[in-house]
């Protein structure tokens, strides 16, 4: 610069000392534009590039004093370590948004069996004054209550549409087999009455032990089997509360849970030779116990082996009906009112009914009404939001508040399931 005139000098160090000229004249400022129109571009580093640029912009800084450049014309200023340049943020890549479910993929599995378990169905049977059917009554119409809380009634169910299972229980013992064939008739006629193609029975037969003389099958099959039964020929005991026990067992072992379930017992219900009864009675007579300690006994005896049936034909979820073919002569006995008095308290328990027609011809129309009423009945459906532990009796009751004049029978309870 030296051999440059003034004036020359002069603009040229005042063009150097401004940065004008620097990238210019040096190849680093080349290359520094260079980088930049290939980073803006790109949008990525150029490391290389940066690199090398830095060593020669670092000594020519020591020759020619340089002003802090504008941030337009700087790239890359690498630091003292030489460490790479920070890399440029990427875009997140976006997550697509997954498509909903349907309805059917979406359903808890664990939510329905859950709904299921607390779903709870009480057949409700609605007779007048004079013991006629009652039918056209709503969901609005009943007031259900479970350990006096009020439920919510989600549906009154078409009885018609549900299957009926019933047992037959028919006593052959000697002590009622008086009338033997004409009831058996009357009972297979209410079978064939009764059943529909959808609906089954089975037949049990009372006397020293339970028999089941025919399984499950259609209203031809059942009262088949039933007109083929005979009469004792002999005297025989009477196992009542072992028999209608495992016509429960039966009924909750091979009936569907969805089925409506029903047990009609034909028999006086005496009992005189279940298991628990004839080992009591026989430790009695070996103890010598007196005769007003031996009834208060034996009454004791048999309150305790009805609760059991009780709970037997609870746990089946079923109705109990009975028919005693003994006519008004039971109250003059007291054994016999007894035995009485527990199949109406197992049929009052169960929403069911008991009867004692006064009259042989009484028969065929005690058949036809519990026919009517097994046609007729409301099948209340609600959720249970009760939180006992499964096997604990929760009681229900269940009335018509607007319609008083009704007689409502409806089974007292259910025992919940796990």
């Amino acid at each position: 610069m030296s051999r440059l005139p003034d004036a020359a000098r002069r603009f040229l160090t005042v063009a150097l000392l401004s940065g004008l000229l620097l990238p210019a004249l040096t190849p680093t400022g080349a290359q520094a534009r260079l980088t930049h129109t290939r980073r803006s571009a790109a949008m990525k580093p150029s490391p290389a590039t940066a690199h090398v640029a830095a060593p020669r912009m670092a000594a020519q800084s020591r020759t020619v004093p340089r002003p802090t450049p504008t941030p337009a014309l700087v790239v890359v200023a690498p630091s003292q370590t030489d460490a790479p340049p920070p890399p440029v943020p990427q875009r997140p890549t976006p997550t697509p948004t997954p498509k909903p479910k349907p309805k059917e993929e979406a359903l808890d599995e664990s939510e329905v069996v859950r709904v299921t378990s607390n779903l709870v169905v009480a057949p409700v049977a609605v007779t007048d004054a004079a013991g006629n059917a009652v039918q056209g009554l709503k969901k609005e119409d009943f007031r259900l209550e479970e350990e006096g809380r009020t439920q919510t009634l989600e549906a009154v169910g078409d009885a018609d549409q549900v299957p009926l299972d019933i047992a037959l229980v028919f006593d052959i013992s000697s002590s009622v087999t008086r009338n033997f064939e004409f009831e058996k008739r009357t009972a297979a006629g209410f079978l064939r009455e009764v059943l529909k193609p959808i609906d089954h029975a089975a037949v049990f037969t009372i006397a020293e032990r339970p028999r089941l003389a025919q399984a499950l099958t259609s209203a031809g099959g059942a009262t088949s089997s039933l007109l083929t039964i005979n009469a004792a020929d002999r005297p025989t005991g009477t196992a009542f509360y072992d028999t209608v026990t495992a016509a429960a067992r039966y009924l909750a072992q091979n009936a569907p849970e969805r089925d409506r379930r029903v047990i009609l017992v034909i028999s006086d219900g005496e009992d005189n030779f279940s298991d628990d009864v004839r080992d009591a009675m026989m430790t009695e007579g070996k103890a010598g116990a007196t005769q007003v300690q031996a009834m208060e006994s034996q009454r004791a005896l048999h309150a305790r082996a009805a609760q059991k049936v009780q709970r037997e034909v609870q746990h089946a979820d079923a109705v109990f009906y009975s028919i005693n073919p003994s006519g008004p002569s039971i109250r003059l006995n007291v054994i016999s009112q007894r035995a009485q008095d527990q199949m109406k308290m197992l049929a009052d328990s169960t929403g069911g009914n008991s009867f004692v027609p006064p009259r042989l011809e009484d028969l065929e129309p005690v058949f036809r009404q519990i026919a009517a009423e097994l046609r007729a009945q409301y099948l209340l459906q609600y959720l249970s939001n009760n939180e006992a532990q499964p096997g604990k009796f929760l009681r229900i009751k269940v009335t018509t508040p607007a319609r008083p004049d009704l007689h409502i029978r409806a089974r007292q309870g259910y025992y919940k399931k796990g």
